[in-house]
């Protein structure tokens, strides 16, 4: 193999899985994303040719790809969450199938499970949510958005990747589809990270409550964030009690 589209995690450098650590550590080009921590950049050897992500466009990034998976050196494509969920990893893997590269996809940690999880979150909950739809939150703003009416019809529990830009119109649309204004729902900013911040309010409320986050972002609405928001309170109140 040549080239390994390998996934980073959601955020916290301590969830890339044992493969993608083992490749990272002898690769001689990895190409990283913005949203991957830089202490797993840093665990490419000394001597590595990096790249980042940023200015390059898509087509550039394949383009790099294809080049330097052509020369016989271990490629490493760092992508945050996993390759193939919202990570443009189908892109990359058409790219280099045409140009006759080998190539492998190490699987990561989502942030679809993993963001939710760690904010106390369960994405399923039996005899609650037994369905997640995902949608990408950057649609929200153009000019064919996501079916809203569907959406508030799904049963279970709806995530949103990318959708703090995009927050007013993700919520105004799944009103006016129907979704009810006191459905439990929640963004979380900068997921598995020491920093991670969560807020949680009634959809309808939601915007107001999130307007000084900052991104990446996962909004999850749906009657598993009020059961989140109850293992939140309890777990303070153990912590509290822990410390007195």
């Amino acid at each position: 193999m040549s080239v390994f589209l390998v996934g980073a995690g959601p955020g916290d450098p301590g969830l890339i899985t044992a493969r993608g650590l083992e490749l990272l550590r002898v690769c001689d080009v990895v190409v990283y994303d913005r949203l991957v921590a830089p202490e797993l950049v840093d665990e490419a050897p000394l001597d590595a040719l990096r790249i980042a992500h940023e200015p390059h466009t898509q087509d550039e990034i394949n383009a790099l790809l294809v080049t330097h998976g052509r020369t016989g050196r271990r490629v490493v494509r760092l992508k945050g969450g996993d390759p193939f969920v919202f990570g443009r990893g189908g892109e990359e893997v058409l790219a280099l199938a045409e140009a006759g590269v080998p190539f492998e996809v190490v699987p990561g940690v989502s942030a679809l499970s993993a963001v939710p999880a760690a904010a106390l979150i369960p994405v399923t909950h039996r005899g609650l949510a037994s369905q997640v739809t995902v949608v990408s939150g950057h649609c929200a703003g153009e000019e064919t958005p996501p079916d809203y009416a569907a959406l508030a019809r799904a049963p279970g529990t709806l995530v949103f990747f990318m959708a703090l830009r995009t927050l007013g119109s993700v919520v105004d649309g799944l009103l006016r589809g129907g979704k009810a204004a006191d459905t439990p729902s929640a963004v979380i900013s900068r997921g598995t990270r020491p920093d991670q911040r969560v807020v949680v309010a009634p959809l309808a409320e939601l915007a107001g409550a999130a307007a000084e986050l900052e991104p990446p972002a996962l909004v999850v609405v749906g009657e598993v964030v009020r059961l989140g928001y109850a293992s939140l309170e309890a777990a303070q109140m153990l912590t509290s009690l822990s410390v007195a």
